[in-house]
């Protein structure tokens, strides 16, 4: 009887089985390590707890590094030279929970700023800023204890509804002060202490608006007067002197006098 050999693709397939496990298990190891080496050259990162921690504090940064890990849950980035929030900024750091951008030059927050982070940021301080007014919804959706403290904040209708969505750092919230306000004896108050005494910007807002309409109104309604009263006078003016064109022509009974004489004599 003839003897044949034994297949061999089930060692084969052990053998395949094992290079794929081993290469998922080192993948895992490379992407892991390369999250942590993506750190910018700004910046330091290091791991507390098993949690990524991203220290770019007094590094004199004029905006946020673009090259964030993606892992990073803690984002330092106070005492830099920052101006400006932009949109998405942080949209691929879905695991950031506490943002430091205090003691920077912030003056621009545009409306999509922590788009990407509203869900995880639990702590977002904004302190020593230089921010006057954000749009209502810069801060949409973000359950985070927020700190604003120490900005020159103008006082007006869009921030007391931006305060009334947020959740403010209670340590800091009576920091909050109305550098300007539309109202000027507001100025230089707590903005808490002014809207818990029952005023409302809003308001002073639609008055305004209201003023601005009628003066806008009652210019057109003057204009429309104006232009009345000068198309009437200048057809006055026409008319009369068309009247005395009329007068000064020779009437019929002239005429006729005249056309008797010039039979007589002829």
């Amino acid at each position: 009887m003839q003897n044949f050999a034994r297949p061999q693709m089930p060692r084969v397939s052990l053998m395949f089985n094992g290079f794929v496990l081993l290469w998922g298990f080192l993948s895992g190891i490379l992407l892991k390590n390369a999250s942590v080496m993506a750190c910018p050259s700004s910046c330091h990162c290091i791991e507390k707890n098993g949690l990524m921690v991203v220290q770019c504090m007094s590094r004199n940064l004029e905006k946020i590094p673009p090259d964030l890990p993606r892992d990073t849950v803690v984002l330092l980035l106070a005492a830099n030279h920052i101006t400006h929030i932009p949109n998405h900024a942080f949209r691929e750091l879905h695991y950031l929970q506490e943002l430091d951008l205090s003691d920077n030059d912030i003056e621009a927050v545009d409306m999509g700023a922590f788009q990407g982070v509203s869900d995880s940021l639990l702590v977002l301080d904004l302190s020593n800023n230089h921010i006057q007014s954000v749009p209502k919804e810069a801060f949409a959706r973000l359950r985070a204890k927020i700190s604003l403290s120490n900005n020159p904040w103008h006082c007006e209708c869009t921030l007391q509804e931006v305060l009334r969505e947020l959740r403010l750092d209670p340590e800091t919230v009576n920091e909050v002060i109305c550098h300007t306000a539309v109202q000027e004896e507001y100025a230089g108050k707590p903005v808490i202490q002014v809207l818990d005494s029952g005023i409302n910007f809003c308001n002073f807002h639609h008055k305004t608006t209201d003023v601005a309409m009628f003066v806008t109104m009652f210019g057109w309604f003057t204009m429309v007067i104006a232009y009345v009263i000068y198309y009437v006078r200048h057809n006055q003016e026409d008319a009369r002197r068309h009247l005395e064109y009329l007068k000064s022509l020779p009437s019929n009974s002239q005429i006729s006098k005249d056309f008797d004489t010039i039979s007589t004599v002829l």
